[in-house]
């Protein structure tokens, strides 16, 4: 730890990074899953998979899902789990400049994506536009950190159905256990709590014929109440009569989850 540091400030809008597109893709081997039709693949690893190191990962693309420790500054912050990379903290750069805001007593986990570079401050000035205090910096100068495209909050399925408003119209990537598949575009995501949450209902926008009861996948979108209307306006919908009628009587004004991506968890 460098003293200069704070403590993360849950008020605080530290410049993190949402970007407005997020391509977050991911595998867990060289071939990219069936269950998301993305060419590029980005290696969707736990921190324990890589808890003997980082050094073998520079210039891969990986997406971690973890808490955040701390802000370094308006630009960089820690994630959490102190067995990422080899047990080192892990500086996280943002390289895309859009703010990403967490309020006061938030501990949501966030999904990272980004390349694994080796830190070296004077090139990361240039090669992003940032300005980075090299005090700030010093402890991390030619270590493995993760230059993230994007950012998301990753909160469970059941922290979402429980607290629905807190989530609503904006993009956020959770993780979860494939409950109930009701067609190749629709299925319910276990919430894991003992009590609270329902399972969240997600609609996916391209079909994932792959996916199955039990499988764990990580999904992409955007959270929004079920208003018939609205939804049938906005999405091609291929539901037959069973499931529209399950769906309306179920989620009727209930948080639904509108997902661009589905692919396999590391969780």
């Amino acid at each position: 730890m460098i003293s200069s540091k704070k403590k993360f400030p849950r008020q605080y809008a530290i410049g993190l990074l949402l970007a407005a597109s997020m391509t977050v893709v991911a595998a867990c081997s060289e071939t990219p899953s069936e269950v998301t039709t993305q060419e590029e693949a980005t290696e969707n690893v736990t921190t324990e998979e890589i808890s003997s190191g980082a050094e073998g990962l520079i210039g891969e693309t990986v997406s971690v899902r973890a808490e955040v420790e701390e802000a370094v500054d308006e630009t960089s912050f820690l994630l959490e789990d102190d067995q990422l990379f080899g047990g080192e903290d892990v500086l996280v750069i943002n390289a895309s400049g859009e703010p990403f805001v967490l309020t006061e007593g938030d501990d949501t986990p966030v999904q990272v994506t980004g390349e694994v570079q080796q830190l070296v401050v004077a090139e990361f000035e240039t090669e992003y536009g940032l300005d980075l205090d090299p005090t700030l910096y010093a402890d991390y100068e030619d270590r493995p950190v993760v230059v993230a495209q994007s950012i998301a909050l990753s909160p469970d399925p059941g922290d979402i159905t429980s607290n629905p408003e807190q989530y609503y119209n904006q993009r956020i990537a959770v993780a979860g256990e494939i409950e109930d598949k009701l067609d190749d575009n629709t299925f319910t995501l276990d919430e894991e709590e003992l009590f609270g949450g329902d399972d969240l209902l997600v609609i996916s926008n391209m079909p994932s014929p792959q996916a199955q009861d039990g499988e764990k996948v990580t999904v992409t979108g955007v959270l929004r109440p079920y208003i018939k209307a609205d939804f049938e306006t906005d999405y091609d919908l291929t539901w037959d009569l069973s499931i529209q009628e399950q769906v309306e009587a179920e989620y009727t004004e209930k948080p639904v989850f509108v997902a661009d991506e589905v692919y396999p968890s590391a969780m």
